[in-house]
């Protein structure tokens, strides 16, 4: 990070974020946190889990994004019915009377998995492989994707009769679980005056491939300082019971904590947040800051927690 090189890339990254933001500003209208942890999530190599009720844009927000990227994008509505065929794709026999493989919708560089949690568990692991390998596997033969490659995936928390909530495993591979909330009034009053008028919006293409790889390598090459490090791992290893370093709250109300790739995740988005704020190397407030969407969704709370109401947030700030 000391060459003058890297500064100027990262001055670079930091203005072309700015003009990301204004753009999709333009049809997204306020809700700063959610796209600034959507866009970190997309320039850390991860992918993000959005969790809100009907009706808060979580799905306009994906595809703003997607048209300000020069990117392939495809979006995919899980339903009870669909098959991991459909998301892969499948052999046919073609006119010379041999299998050809058709390629699903997964290959593509944007996918919007549109209700996650309304499809079985059977088509929600034909995701798995492509978000940890960035690869397909079918009939023993293995097929790369596009490179930069990111799962944007929505859920709602309410209406729960038909879901089949999403394993660990697949839970694991998100970066971020994103929670959307209500609107502010003056927000919703510009929302409404918004969608309600005749005037359409144009998007400019902001980034292409070869820039998002870009600033992915950049915020790998952010150095970290020892004492940060080891602090975003501990703060990892405190969600864990019963073991070294152990908070009386954590045995008190979690029932399992949150695996190593948390902490891999958490020194990367902290290391995002560090140069949007105009720093080049993290700190602990940087680590803060992005400590609970990461955590979040890794963290299974006990009985003795759901009994006094207390949510994982709680628990994660008493943690910080």
């Amino acid at each position: 990070m000391d060459t003058n090189n890297n500064i100027e890339l990262v001055k670079d990254f930091i203005s072309s974020y700015k003009k990301f933001k204004e753009e999709i500003s333009k049809v997204i209208i306020g809700q700063d946190n959610v796209v600034d942890q959507v866009l970190m999530s997309i320039f850390c190599d991860g992918h993000s889990l959005l969790v809100g009720v009907p009706g808060l844009a979580k799905t306009l927000l994906i595809q703003t994004i997607s048209d300000c990227l020069g990117l392939k994008f495809n979006r995919i509505q899980f339903t009870p019915d669909l098959m991991p065929s459909d998301i892969v794709g499948s052999e046919i026999l073609d006119n010379n009377r041999s299998f050809k493989f058709l390629k699903g919708p997964i290959f593509s560089n944007i996918i919007l998995a549109d209700e996650i949690n309304r499809t079985p568990p059977k088509t929600q692991a034909a995701l798995l492989e492509a978000m940890q390998e960035k690869s397909i596997t079918n009939s023993g033969n293995t097929y790369q994707l596009d490179k930069p490659f990111f799962v944007l995936a929505t859920q709602n928390p309410i209406e729960q009769e038909g879901t089949y909530p999403l394993p660990e495993a697949q839970l694991d591979r998100f970066m971020f679980n994103i929670k959307l909330d209500y609107p502010k009034y003056d927000e919703e009053i510009e929302i409404v005056k918004r969608t309600t008028s005749e005037n359409k919006i144009s998007l400019n293409k902001m980034m292409d491939a070869s820039d998002i790889i870009k600033y992915q390598n950049l915020i790998r090459s952010v150095p970290i300082n020892d004492n940060v490090l080891h602090y975003a791992v501990s703060l990892v290893n405190k969600t864990r019971p019963h073991v070294e370093n152990k908070d009386v709250t954590v045995n008190e109300y979690i029932e399992w904590g949150a695996g190593p790739r948390a902490s891999q995740y958490i020194v990367l988005a902290s290391k995002c947040h560090a140069l949007l704020s105009g720093k080049y190397t993290p700190d602990i407030e940087d680590v803060k800051s992005i400590a609970i969407p990461v955590l979040r969704h890794r963290i299974v709370k006990n009985y003795k927690a759901e009994s006094k109401g207390m949510s994982v947030d709680d628990i994660i700030h008493k943690i910080l």
